[in-house]
Formats: structure tokens, C-alpha cells, sequence
């Protein structure tokens, strides 16, 4: 019987990585609309200036800041309003010494103007005539031209993921299609004579396949396009023919079971068998996930991921995903969102492996308290009831109560 190595988690990382070199999703060009959650293929730069003109973020009066100076309630700086900027026009006064302009909100600040003071701090004793109650710096209650944004500048990066306020500042610079990459198709397979489909009631030393769809919302959540191929049995015939099938219509494969050393696993056998470069890595020094295989059949990556829920969730969320990642090219694929919680008790590791322990996170004088929830790696309810994974480093034999841990989150779009 041929036994795996254990491989380090950092070089199955760097293994990874390497492997997909020049591999990239393909890109597509999109309205504005369509682009939340998208990947930016490409960096978008700024064709203008963000605002186009000097503007006022309050109600008041556009002045000359120094014309202010030593203004006080009891000893308030005069003016002589000199007219009104309208909302939406060019202002079209040259501001002198001692005159002051009504402006709005948004209001163009007038040439010779370099502060706005609140209408708050004025009084006017008549039409012509206002007196501010108050000092006001230069650029005060100001946003200049180009403060935003500048010509040039880049406002989208590339592999960054589209959020509202990403789209908020390309519909402000008049960018209203955007190139993205083309969603990763997935194609995900679950292995095994004791499986049968969910809608089925299971018979005596029978499961119902948990992996396909759990596996399947992780990476549909990262904004792929899953395609679940069901229930292969362990026949090497029919998980060649299927492994086979699914490979023409998928840029990722993810196999669920039989990536262990049993005599009736056919994932390494057959990965081997259906191109170059083959298997690369079968088995890595994780807990939970230790069987896990990684190959390359042409250009597409291949897992083949424990048949436990709790491991292969853990892999997925460890390698699989940073692959989405890196064939979109963002940016740290293999890092996610985290929080810094305090550890509720003792948690032993051994070292030499990398864990991943399953939270649940509290608020508690506020800061986050991670709790681990323990158990077997076959049990869904673990991840069910975690907000996220804790990380335990090879190096490591443990963590103690009250010690501070990054807690990697399990909710949310990445």
C-alpha cells in the first residue's frame, strides 16, 4: 500500500501558488450594475478630477479665511455680501476683501474664496450686510478640486473584489462599464458506495451527501459558478468517466472522498491517470484535513478533499478558495477576513501540524471572546455552529485561556 507524505501547510501553499502560474480567469466587460461582487481584471484609472471644482460641504458664506481672523461673539467680523452662488451653476463672482457670498451645500466656491463659514455663525442685519461670529481656517468646510480624486489616479484595482462603495466612486468618475473576470466554474463531485442523494432516506450504513452542497455554497458564495456532477460510486471505471466528463466543462474540480490511502480510493489513481502534471501534493501536515490531494490535469487545479464535513470544509476554506482567489489575481489569496477574539480555555496542539479549531465568538467587555467548539470531523453541526476558525501555527503546542487569537470568519462574501 503506497502511504502519502505529510506536507508543510506553508509549502502546499507555495506548491499551489507555483502551480498556477500564467493560469488566469478570462475577463468579460460589464455595465456598472452588474459589477457588485465582481472581480476587477484589470486597474481602472480616473479620467478626471473628483470633484471638478472647489465646492462647499456646508449652508453658509463663501469668504477669504483671513478676513475672519480674530472674528469672536463679542467681536464679530463684518462683511458686505457681494451676491449668491446657485446650486448646480458656475460661480461667476470674483470675491474681494471684506465681501462675502451666500453659497448652499455643493455650492461652487467662488474665485478669491478659500473657506466657507457655517450659517450658524452669521447673522445678517440687513440683505448687505453679515456679521460672522467666529474664525474660520483656510479650507475649512471646503472640498477642493481634485481632493477626491485625481486625474490619474487609480480608483479600481485589479483582483479587488466590487463593493458598493467601490461602485459609488466609478458611477462618480462617469465609469459606467467595467471589465471584470468571468466567474470560475467548479465542478463539484462526491465519492463513495455509502452516500445517496439528500432526498433520499438513508438505508443501514448510509449517509446523505453533505459535502457536494456545503462545498458547493463556500465556493458559489465567493461568486463561482458550481456545478454539482452528484454521486460517483467507488468504481475506478466510473470515477474516471466522470472525472473525465466534468474536466471539459470546469476551470476547478473539487472531489469529495477518497483522497485516503484505502485500497477502494480512486481520486489519486485516476487524477494520475487523465493528464500532466498529475498529482502534486497528497497529503498535508493539517488537523483536520491531513488526506487531502492537490493536482494539475493541463491547466486545471484539482482537489480531492476529505470525506469528512468539518475537514473538508476546513481545506476549502485553507486552499480552495485562495485558488478562486488566484486565478482572479487578487491580491493575498490566501489570506480572509479575521478578528482579534480572546481565547474562553486551554487548547492543546501537537506540533509539526497546522490546526484549525472551529469558534464561536461573543462580544464581552468589548472584545471578542472565541469559544472552541470540539468534536469529530464528520460532524456538520460543528460548522453549523461556528462563526469561524482558529488557527493553531505548526510551531505550536497549544494555546492558552486569555491569550489573543486571529479568529478566521466563515460568514460573508470574501
Amino acid at each position: 500500500m503506497e502511504f502519502f507524505q505529510y506536507m508543510p501547510l506553508t509549502e502546499a501553499r507555495d506548491l499551489i501558488a507555483r502551480s498556477l502560474t500564467g493560469i488566469a480567469a478570462a475577463s468579460e466587460t460589464v455595465d456598472l450594475e452588474n459589477a457588485l461582487g465582481r472581480v476587477a481584471a484589470e486597474d481602472r484609472i480616473a479620467g478626471e478630477s473628483l470633484p471638478s471644482f472647489s465646492r462647499s460641504t456646508v449652508d453658509g458664506f463663501a469668504v477669504r479665511s483671513a478676513d475672519t481672523f480674530g472674528a469672536s461673539e463679542a467681536v464679530p467680523a463684518l462683511f458686505s455680501i457681494a451676491g449668491e452662488v446657485a446650486m448646480g451653476e458656475q460661480a461667476t463672482i470674483q470675491l474681494l476683501a471684506g465681501q462675502a457670498v451666500t453659497i448652499p451645500t455643493g455650492g461652487m466656491l467662488p474665485a478669491g474664496a478659500d473657506a466657507v463659514i457655517m450659517l450658524e455663525y452669521t447673522e445678517q442685519p440687513d440683505a448687505d450686510t453679515l456679521l460672522a461670529a467666529r474664525t474660520v481656517a483656510p479650507g475649512e468646510n471646503v472640498v477642493s478640486q481634485g481632493e477626491d480624486i485625481q486625474t490619474g489616479s487609480v480608483i479600481l484595482e485589479q483582483g479587488q473584489r466590487i463593493g458598493p462603495q467601490h461602485i459609488g466612486a466609478l458611477a462618480a468618475c462617469g465609469c459606467s462599464r467595467i471589465v471584470v473576470c468571468k466567474p470560475i466554474e467548479v465542478a463539484v463531485i462526491s465519492s463513495g458506495d455509502e452516500l445517496v442523494a439528500i432526498d433520499q432516506s438513508p438505508g443501514i450504513g448510509q449517509i446523505r451527501d453533505v459535502n457536494s452542497y456545503a462545498l458547493g455554497a463556500m465556493l458559489t458564495q465567493l461568486g463561482c459558478v458550481v456545478r454539482r456532477w452528484g454521486i460517483v460510486k467507488d468504481s475506478y471505471e466510473a470515477f474516471y468517466d466522470i472525472l473525465t466528463k466534468a474536466l471539459t466543462t470546469c476551470q476547478l474540480l473539487v472531489i469529495s472522498g477518497g483522497s485516503s490511502v484505502g485500497a477502494r480510493d480512486y481520486t489519486v489513481k485516476a487524477i494520475a491517470a487523465l493528464g500532466a502534471p498529475g498529482v502534486l501534493m497528497h497529503g498535508i501536515a493539517v488537523k483536520p484535513g491531513r488526506p487531502t490531494v492537490f493536482g494539475m490535469i493541463g491547466a486545471v487545479p484539482v482537489f480531492g478533499l476529505p470525506g469528512h464535513p468539518v475537514a473538508a470544509m476546513v481545506v476549502c476554506q485553507q486552499l480552495v478558495k485562495p485558488v478562486v482567489r488566484l486565478l482572479a489575481r487578487q491580491k493575498q489569496p490566501f489570506a480572509g477576513f479575521s478578528v482579534p477574539a480572546r481565547l474562553s480555555r486551554n487548547v492543546a496542539s501537537a506540533p509539526g501540524r497546522d490546526d484549525f479549531i472551529t469558534v464561536r465568538l461573543r462580544k464581552q467587555g468589548g472584545e471578542f471572546v472565541a469559544e472552541p467548539i470540539l468534536g469529530k470531523s464528520g460532524l456538520i453541526s460543528i460548522m453549523a455552529q461556528a462563526d469561524g476558525v482558529m488557527h493553531i501555527p505548526a510551531d505550536k503546542s497549544g494555546l492558552y485561556d486569555g491569550e489573543i487569537v486571529e479568529v478566521l470568519l466563515l460568514k460573508g462574501q470574501e
